[in-house]
């Protein structure tokens, strides 16, 4: 029986499933970056969507690029989260065009804030999201910042809040059969992995 408490087993979980996308090759990642973008191509939410949000991807994150590239050449939207200065916990949505980089106190590229191009969460049609593991239920687990879970989570409050598609983004090697969960953790409506898709709890 473990002696761990249920946040030392996620936190030991979570280095895990980090180590084993970071094992990937260049050549893995870029083999599962573009299985990833023929998957969601085909996707009716994708497909459908105008305005559309991802990360670019860092410490073995499964990559999004080819899928950013095919959504601009279709004329859709593509939005980028940028932490904000205070609190030191939010981010927000800029889109990219003609963007301006800088390096976040992560050291993560993102675009520089500009008010024309912010768009708030609410009005996102999907929401891409990295993770570090994931089940076939549909549960995420992050980082350990909370960024996504607390923003998803306050609009989550609202009396009438559709909000966009959430869907998390994987290697295939991150999925274990059930993950622990949090009070706090904000369901996804599915996970794409380069492997396979999940639908989640909210998968309408």
């Amino acid at each position: 029986m473990s002696s761990l408490t249920p946040a030392q087993q996620r936190q030991q979980l979570r280095k895990t499933l980090r180590q084993a996308r970071r094992a990937l090759s260049q050549a893995q990642q870029r083999h599962a970056a573009k299985r990833l973008q023929k998957r969601l191509a085909v996707h009716p939410w994708l497909r459908r969507a105008r305005h559309v949000a991802l990360y670019l991807a860092n410490d073995g994150e499964i990559d999004p690029q080819p899928l950013s590239q095919w959504l601009q050449r279709r004329g859709k939207q593509v939005y980028l989260p940028v932490l904000k200065r205070w609190p030191r916990t939010a981010m927000q949505f800029q889109r990219i065009d003609h963007t301006h980089w800088q390096t976040n106190r992560f050291g993560i590229a993102e675009p520089r804030y500009q008010h024309q191009a912010a768009r708030r969460i609410e009005c996102l049609d999907v929401l891409l999201m990295p993770l570090v593991g994931f089940d076939p239920q549909g549960n995420r687990m992050g980082m350990g910042g909370g960024f996504y879970d607390r923003l998803l989570g306050k609009l989550q409050r609202r009396a009438h809040w559709q909000g966009p598609k959430r869907v998390g983004l994987a290697h295939e090697c991150q999925k274990v059969a059930q993950l622990p969960t949090a009070a706090w953790d904000v369901p996804l409506h599915g996970i794409a992995s380069d492997q396979a898709w999940y639908s989640g709890k909210n998968s309408r």
